[in-house]
């Protein structure tokens, strides 16, 4: 039988100065083990129901992704032509005699959509929103024993399309835990770390919790508070006075604890720091949970824009939703973690959760990384975009849902801001928008007071936003998009603190950001490309929106390198031809699978498919003072870099060879770039993002597969099918290509290349070994590569709710 893991203890590390911990809470990861039907059953929520011939799974799952993708398909261009419908989990579990005195909950992290939950045949309750974690007791409905058997059943349903704008996914997409406690324990979400005081000899750390008695009689509770550090050594601790707690009843616990020399979390330099709380009665820990959070002071300020610990930036910001490309809304973590240090390298700091909550796994890793985050909660209100969208349920349940996910994220120190909502189509009402706003704010600031709220209206000047108080219900006014509108918003009334909540790829919307310092941000619509959502009018064949900096894959797109070249620090230079669209051949790669007003005229190559002579337009991105542009060696010139930051632009008769551009600070070399003119595809080359993957389901390597000529060169053009196979201790989990025109499945090994390259995605079966990827194609020799599998990492925070 599965033993429960205690918590606390799990994750204190191993310095000899961290706290002793209880094993009184208890988290049981409940991912593996399910059986699913993809289709709706009778009496599947009842015990006895025979579930023998459904679908063995572990869990995180979104069974929409598995396709097949059919333009009949009810989700329709929004949810990118993938299916939709009805699917039933059900797992099958034992609980030892032990603890039939303790409380249990269960906690889905997301379930795509309207859930109904059971435990041995009781319905726990439904749930609409398919983005905000989900927790249930058991308690009063489990048997206990080995050989007293428990069933926990799910159903989730999005038979009703359309019903979003993007593809959402299908089913448990997102962790379970079984967490079991005493009757005397902190009440789940409770804890709140917060850090009032700041200063760089002492930090104040406010710790709030609550505590529940729901045994008897009344108990005379007390709190020690451990704050941990990022050297994993107890940096501070405090007993909290005691209170008494009657049968039933509950008791709020405050401390104020001082921390010398506090490290602060930074972009640059994320330490985190987690507060361990301890319940305790009669010298006895009766409960105990820890919380990761950052010590940092941020804030909005009207004339100077955000500012974070005493440094003002702005923030660079990119919107992602909640899908992964081939792996769909069922995210490993090494997925979102490739995506964010690509966008990184690209000078991003930010990340706009569009336009839902996230998972709680990403907003760790944003913790971890460095990123800032604006939280997003609706895409609608009570005026629907679709016809069956989160707009039928708002009344009932976005306070609720509200109230859920702000207490769960709270203690995360990357996010900065939360969200009421992305493009409202309820603010041309004016009465029915204030009233929606006002109580939405009040419950943001209620559950977490130290956070502004902000809003990403929609045609502002149309509804009056400005004039009838509607933007200043916001402590951040945000807009979408028209950023001199925003401009013009603060000059009305210098006191709004504002900020581009959707933004553009121009080089104007840039420098609107860049040379007002008022605009505190601007969040890119979008950093990586999403399913769904295809293109202006819904045209098919198109399954996915190439509105993005990088590709699915994370690819970059030359838009990448010139928003490189605005927003990262590091010295950078990149080449791309530009081709007019009247110029696009057939098959051009790249133009007929992007939406219109995205469709891509910049190649990041030297293999045109004219190869007669011609003018080629050369831009070149660059951060640098100058540069200096060769063709087979032979220079071309230099420019110096423009104040406006539009791009340096060579005409170049064409010629095979390399095109090299050298950038130069100071006089001195600081960074190139060169693109070479490819021939026919002899081989197949294989380069993983790293060598080694371990064990485990948060964990995986994207290997790209590219066509390369005898000179070593990438083909470009090339789309040849591309076959994978793994051997040694290790499975191939999806494979991908970048195209929004390909509809061959992401679960079988093969891809089409696309512009010269596919990716396969490759997990650790077990802890040690090597794993051989093979990629292999009709008349190119085999590419190979190997991975080595290793042990997964001990965890060093261990969430409960």
């Amino acid at each position: 039988m599965p033993t429960l893991v205690p918590a606390a203890r799990a994750a204190s590390g191993t310095k000899s100065k961290s706290p002793i911990l209880s094993s009184t809470r208890q988290v049981r990861n409940f991912n593996d083990a399910w059986r699913f039907l993809q289709s709706d059953a009778d009496h599947a929520e009842e015990p006895g129901f025979d579930d023998s011939k459904w679908r063995s799974l572990s869990v995180p799952h979104d069974w929409s992704i598995a396709g097949p993708v059919a333009k009949s398909s009810l989700t329709g261009q929004g949810g990118g032509y993938f299916p939709n419908g009805i699917g039933w989990y059900r797992k099958e579990f034992a609980l030892p005699q032990q603890d039939s005195h303790r409380h249990l909950y269960i906690v889905f992290d997301g379930v795509m959509a309207n859930s109904d939950v059971w435990i041995n045949g009781f319905h726990l309750g439904h749930r609409p929103n398919g983005t905000v974690s989900l927790l249930y007791e058991l308690t009063g409905h489990l048997r206990f024993g080995l050989r007293a058997h428990n069933v926990l059943a799910v159903r989730c349903d999005n038979a009703q399309q359309p019903a979003s704008r993007w593809y959402e996914g299908a089913g448990i997409y997102r962790s379970v835990r079984l967490v079991s406690t005493e009757d005397l324990h902190l009440d789940p979400w409770s804890v709140f770390v917060t850090t009032p005081t700041i200063t760089a000899d002492k930090a104040i750390v406010h710790v709030q919790s609550t505590v529940v008695n729901e045994g008897s009689p009344e108990r005379n509770t007390a709190l020690t508070i451990s704050l941990i550090g990022p050297d994993g050594r107890t940096a501070a601790m405090q007993n909290v006075p005691a209170q008494n707690i009657a049968k039933g009843g509950t008791a709020q616990f405050n401390a104020d604890i001082n921390l010398a020399k506090p490290t602060l979390w930074d972009i640059d330099n994320p330490q985190l720091y987690r507060a361990i709380v301890q319940v305790k009665s009669g010298g006895t820990i009766t409960d105990d949970e820890q919380q990761q959070f950052g010590i940092r002071e941020f804030h909005f300020d009207a004339d100077t824009g955000f500012w974070l610990n005493g440094r003002n930036f702005k923030l660079k910001g990119a919107a992602l939703h909640i899908d992964g490309g081939a792996v769909g809304i069922a995210v490993p973590t090494a997925v979102y973690e490739h995506r964010l240090l690509a966008l990184r390298a690209l000078g991003v700091n930010a990340i706009r959760t569009a336009h839902n909550p996230q998972s709680p796994e990403f907003l760790d890793l944003c913790d971890r990384l460095g990123f800032l985050v604006m939280d997003e909660m609706f895409d609608a209100w009570t005026v629907g975009k679709n016809p069956y969208d989160y707009h039928l349920f708002f009344q009932e349940w976005s306070l609720r849902d509200t109230r859920d996910a702000v207490r769960r994220d709270r203690n995360h120190p990357s996010i900065i801001l939360y969200s009421a909502g992305n493009e409202i189509h309820d603010t041309p009402h004016e009465e029915l928008a204030h009233k929606i706003l006002s109580s939405l704010v009040a419950t943001f600031h209620e559950n977490d007071p130290t956070r502004p709220v902000t809003q990403a209206l929609f045609r502002p000047n149309v509804s009056h936003d400005y004039d009838n108080g509607l933007a200043d219900l916001l402590d951040v006014v945000g807009q979408n998009y028209r950023e001199k509108e925003i401009l013009a918003a603060h000059e009305a009334k210098p006191t709004r603190k504002i900020v581009g909540t959707e933004n553009g790829h121009d080089r104007d919307i840039w420098l609107a950001l860049r040379d007002h310092p008022p605009y505190s941000g601007q969040f890119l619509w979008t950093g990586i490309d999403y399913l769904g959502e295809a293109r202006e009018g819904g045209d098919w064949p198109l399954i996915g929106n190439g509105s993005g900096l990088l590709d699915r894959t994370a690819y970059p797109r030359a838009r990448a390198f010139e928003r490189q070249s605005w927003w990262a620090s590091q010295p950078n230079v990149h080449m791309a031809r530009r081709i007019a669209p009247t110029e696009h051949l057939s098959g051009d790669p790249g133009y007929e699978s992007a939406p219109l007003r995205f469709r891509q005229s910049l190649f990041l190559d030297w293999t045109p498919q004219n190869p007669a002579p011609h003018d080629e337009s050369v831009e070149v991105y660059t951060n640098c003072e100058e540069v200096e542009l060769f063709l087979n060696g032979v220079s071309l010139g230099k420019q110096q870099l423009h104040p406006d930051a539009s791009a340096l632009i060579w005409k170049v008769a064409y010629a095979p060879g390399t095109l090299k551009a050298v950038a130069y600070n100071h006089g001195q070399q600081v960074a190139e770039d060169e693109l070479h003119t490819a021939g026919e595809a002899t081989h197949l080359v294989l380069s993983p993002e790293r060598n080694t993957v371990s064990a485990g389901t948060e964990d995986l390597v994207y290997v790209e597969a590219s066509l390369g000529d005898r000179n070593g060169n990438k083909v470009p053009d090339a789309s040849t099918l591309i076959h994978f196979s793994v051997s040694g201790p290790g499975t191939i989990v999806a494979v991908d290509n970048g195209s929004n025109a390909d509809h061959d499945s992401f679960q079988i090994p093969q891809r089409h290349a696309y512009q010269g390259r596919a990716v396969v995605l490759v997990r650790a079966t077990a802890a040690k070994g090597t794993i051989q990827v093979t990629a292999s194609a009709p008349g190119l020799t085999n590419g190979t590569t190997l991975l080595k599998a290793i042990p997964i990492k001990p965890a060093s925070f261990i969430r409960s709710f």
